[in-house]
């Protein structure tokens, strides 16, 4: 049998998405696809709307036939980490090809542009410390010195000003990187951008514009059109089991307590925490009322939103640097759920994986899985927090069979 990977959040799984999958199916005509998803925490540092458990039903109800869970090291990491652990996997899962979604489009730019970087590395670090000196962020200044590099240059690039291009080329270089035998595809993003509000004349919208409407409006009614029927039915279930859906704001008490009950110098200890940043996070902690007021007392020109939502994700679940960069590379694979034709493929192959599949936690010891379990607890216990409902932890839930 034959496979496709796709990189997935899914918060939540929406027509966009589902257009993704058929035509990845299609292009690569292969007989499954599997997906590596983010677990409870995001890339961009936050809590995912409802549980991956919910998340991997909506994909598996939808056209997807294996999900697999990205580990809590690489789903909260940079754009490089979380590419390299997400596209490990996929080789790792014999995947033939991977598929992904860009504003782009088209593969040659991709290529062009990790050709382009790799063969002017030294220079390209080179600007990004000249332009980090001047006080631009980080990753503002990625940008800036590839700008600059690709003027010298006349082949069709991409711009790296789009999120979903940013993560396309990673994936790129992350296949390069570990030499694996995947064939990239891309597919154009249609009809409704990653940052995009809800459009009323399409039935596609982003995640972002989804997650926008339900908080505001309170109803999931209001995103009906632009989501499948599986999708609807699981956010449907969690309202109505938890009350509400999850973001910081939900989490908030917790977290503040998470901050405040360390001295500065502990705050240290955890991932992402740097540079004198512990003292205003303390500072500001104590100052307010609600995850925005926080936000907006720390958000400063050196530490990008998403930056700042990761080391917060850190202070919360307690992972701290020594944990979080134990190995470079997913140690196992962590399924939790697959369809019939899914299960076939792991049938037929599961002798030559090169990686343990797991799927019952409680007879694996490994510390990155640990991690994971720990990170669903916390987000488990601010779910009890808010809704006074308990979820089903790692150790009792087995992989999802449809």
């Amino acid at each position: 049998m034959k496979a496709v990977g796709i990189v997935v959040e899914y918060n939540p799984f929406h027509n966009g998405h589902y257009y993704h999958v058929t035509q990845s199916k299609k292009i690569t005509n292969a007989d499954v696809v599997i997906a590596v998803m983010s677990g409870p925490f995001l890339q961009r540092g936050e809590p995912a709307l409802v549980s991956k458990w919910h998340r991997a039903k909506m994909a598996l109800k939808s056209g997807v036939d294996i999900v697999v869970e990205l580990p809590y090291v690489f789903s909260t990491a940079n754009a490089p980490l979380f590419a390299e652990g997400a596209i490990f996997l996929l080789g790792a899962l014999q995947c033939e090809a991977f598929s992904f979604g860009s504003e782009d489009g088209k593969l040659e730019p991709f290529l062009n542009t990790a050709d382009l970087i790799e063969t002017h590395f030294d220079e390209y670090n080179e600007l990004i410390k000249k332009f980090v000196s001047t006080g631009i962020s980080y990753p503002q200044s990625l940008f800036y010195a590839y700008e600059q590099l690709k003027q010298k240059n006349s082949r069709v690039y991409l711009d790296l000003s789009k999120p979903n291009n940013i993560l396309g080329y990673h994936y790129i270089v992350a296949a390069k990187k570990f030499d694996l035998p995947v064939q990239p595809v891309t597919i154009q993003r249609i009809q409704a951008n990653y940052h995009d509000s809800i459009n009323e004349r399409s039935t596609i919208a982003s995640a972002t514009g989804i997650r926008k409407e339900i908080f505001q409006k309170g109803t999931v009614e209001i995103v009906r059109p632009y989501v499948p029927d599986a999708t609807f039915q699981e956010l449907t279930e969690w309202r109505h089991q938890y009350s509400r859906f999850v973001d910081w704001e939900a989490f908030w008490p917790l977290l503040k307590y998470a901050i405040m009950r360390h001295r500065p110098e502990h705050l240290t200890a955890f991932a992402d925490v740097s540079e004198g940043i512990e003292y205003a996070l303390i500072k500001h902690a104590k100052q307010s009322d609600t995850f925005t007021q926080l936000m907006s007392g720390i958000k400063s020109k050196r530490y990008t939103w998403t930056r700042l939502q990761r080391m917060l994700t850190h202070i919360y679940t307690g992972i701290t640097k020594e944990e979080l960069h134990q190995s470079k590379t997913p140690t196992y694979i962590r399924l939790l759920g697959m369809t019939k034709k899914g299960q076939a493929y792991l049938s037929e192959r599961k002798k030559t994986l090169e990686l343990p599949l797991i799927s019952r936690v409680a007879q694996a010891k490994d510390p990155m899985l640990q991690i994971d379990i720990r990170a669903s607890e916390m987000y488990a216990l601010g779910v009890e927090h808010f809704s006074n409902k308990k979820i089903d932890g790692d150790y009792k839930l087995p992989p999802i069979r449809l």
